[in-house]
Order: C-alpha cells, then sequence, then structure tokens
C-alpha cells in the first residue's frame, strides 16, 4: 500500500464521516461542535482512529467521544454507500485536544509578549 493512497483515503474518510455525523448521526450526546480534526487509517485497511475535537466541557467531550464510539457501526454503514472500498474499516474515536494546547502556547506566546512589551516601555530604575 503506498502512502500516497493511505494519505488520499484518510483524507477522503476524513470528510466523509464528519458530513455523516453533522448529517445524519441524531444522538443527544453528541455536541453539535464537533470536528473531525484526523482519520488515520492501518496499512491494512482495516481499521480507521478518527480524532476528533468537541468544544465544550470535559463532561461533553467524553459523552460525545462514548457517542460516536457507540454510533460507529451507524456512522460506517452510511458513510459506506459514499466511499467505495471493498471493506470498509472498523472506526475507533479518539478525542484529540491538540487544538486545546496550540490554543495554551498561543496564550503563554501572548503573556509573554506583553511581558516584553512592558518591560521595554517601562524598564525598571537602576540600584
Amino acid at each position: 500500500m503506498t502512502k500516497n493512497r493511505v494519505a488520499r483515503l484518510n483524507s477522503l474518510l476524513k470528510e466523509v464521516i464528519s458530513e455523516v455525523i453533522h448529517r445524519d448521526v441524531k444522538n443527544p450526546h453528541v455536541n453539535p461542535l464537533v470536528t473531525v480534526i484526523s482519520v488515520d487509517i492501518t496499512n491494512d485497511l482495516q481499521h480507521a482512529k478518527v480524532y476528533i475535537s468537541v468544544i465544550g466541557t470535559q463532561k461533553e467531550k467524553e459523552s460525545t467521544v462514548e457517542a460516536l464510539q457507540s454510533a460507529a457501526g451507524f456512522i460506517s454503514i452510511i458513510a459506506s454507500k459514499k466511499v467505495v472500498m471493498r471493506y470498509f474499516p472498523e472506526l475507533t474515536f479518539k478525542a484529540d485536544d491538540s487544538v486545546e494546547k496550540q490554543m495554551r502556547v498561543d496564550e503563554l506566546l501572548n503573556q509573554i509578549q506583553k511581558e516584553k512589551n512592558a518591560r521595554t516601555q517601562h524598564p525598571e530604575a537602576p540600584s
């Protein structure tokens, strides 16, 4: 299996699974602010990890992952009608907190920049 084909399948599955989650999954435990960040399919095309990001509390994130995992079979059936593959991979949903980590890093960098600017504008008097 070429890396190029796996990358194309990952991209295609990401789009299709995201569309299925937003259009067809009607579970009230699935937060409407869920985003499919990436899909990582194995080389044998039998399993795929779906990384999602959820805006909300930790409890909302956990319940969304659980609800999507319980609906994985349904999502697979609907998505398999849109993607032509001999065998559709078994889906496993995982929470991806990289967006929150990136926001935290940006926040810290902004704070450092503000402190740096404050020091250059108001240098302390030498003692």
